[in-house]
């Protein structure tokens, strides 16, 4: 079995097409079709079933993607260790964040870390806490830098907390609250909510609050990214309780303490196997240690 031929059937799978995937590969599409079928021969089973009109993947070549993508991360994995001892960074750097980051700035961070480090090849992808995690686990992602309740603990990777602070109201500029310099929950369950989807680690942490304190709310409107609950909020929609860090990015909106209100803790993650080279240069330069664990 050889990278290479590893390499085609990832892209087969992925584009579920040996034209497009010869297209990605750089290949021409009769080399990898003949490839795809020597590793087949190899294994003794087909990865792909193929008619004139579509490609799948078969039982065998289901089975098989986990272990490929393995075994193609640790290739590279090993090559940027040896460019690392001869001191070159090149490699992967699968960044993960949430939108409400505060404790590090990640676009001037890439900047710099793109400007010493060119042979790096960098992806961003934003998402929930809880899927970044996982994919951090899986190694889709190198590094995840996220926002969790004070009750959420990552598991199958390396934690390190950044920073903690409560969340704060949101309200419409000219809603009642507006004028007042403090609110309790109580007050707040009365009103219509915005917030992230049901079991995110962004919703958790407001719903135990209310959930410790025996109120009931009522989110009116679900939102898969946090920088749009403030379009709701600023026309009256709703309101909304976001990180105290994160609402001086925003405008149209009027913000209240809240007496009882919940902790968010920023998390940043990594593998537990360590972080890679490029992974670790990125930490180093964003000033966070990558030793022991929180």
């Amino acid at each position: 079995m050889e990278l290479q031929q590893v390499r085609y059937v990832l892209a087969v799978a992925e584009t579920l097409s040996f034209t497009r995937a010869a297209e990605r590969c750089l290949v021409v599409q009769s080399a990898l079709s003949h490839q795809v079928a020597r590793l087949e021969q190899e294994l003794g089973a087909r990865l792909f079933e193929r008619t004139s009109r579509r490609v799948r993947l078969t039982a065998a070549g289901e089975a098989f993607l986990p272990a490929a993508r393995q075994c193609l991360e640790a290739a590279e994995r090993a090559a940027a260790e040896v460019a690392a001892a001869v001191g070159e960074v090149r490699g992967r750097l699968a960044v993960g964040l949430i939108s409400t980051v505060t404790a590090v700035d990640i676009p001037a961070g890439l900047r710099e870390f793109r400007g010493r480090h060119p042979q790096v090849r960098i992806s961003l992808r934003v998402g929930a806490s809880k899927d970044l995690v996982e994919q951090v686990r899986q190694g889709a992602l190198d590094v995840a830098f996220l926002g969790l309740p004070t009750t959420f603990r990552p598991e199958g990777v390396t934690a390190r907390e950044l920073a903690r602070g409560r969340l704060v109201a949101a309200v419409a500029p000219d809603h009642p609250l507006a004028s007042r310099e403090r609110v309790p929950l109580h007050e707040l369950a009365a009103e219509p909510f915005v917030d992230l989807p049901a079991g995110t680690a962004g919703r958790a942490q407001t719903d135990l609050a209310f959930a410790a304190a025996g109120l009931v709310r009522d989110v009116a409107f679900e939102v898969d990214e946090a920088s749009y609950i403030p379009r709701l909020v600023g026309p009256g929609l709703a309101v909304a309780m976001l990180p105290a860090a994160y609402v001086p990015q925003l405008t149209g909106i009027a913000v209240v303490k809240v007496t009882d209100a919940p902790t968010r803790i920023e998390t940043v993650v990594w593998p537990r196997t360590g972080p890679s080279p490029a992974t670790a240069a990125f930490l180093a330069l964003l000033g966070i240690p990558d030793t022991a664990p929180a």
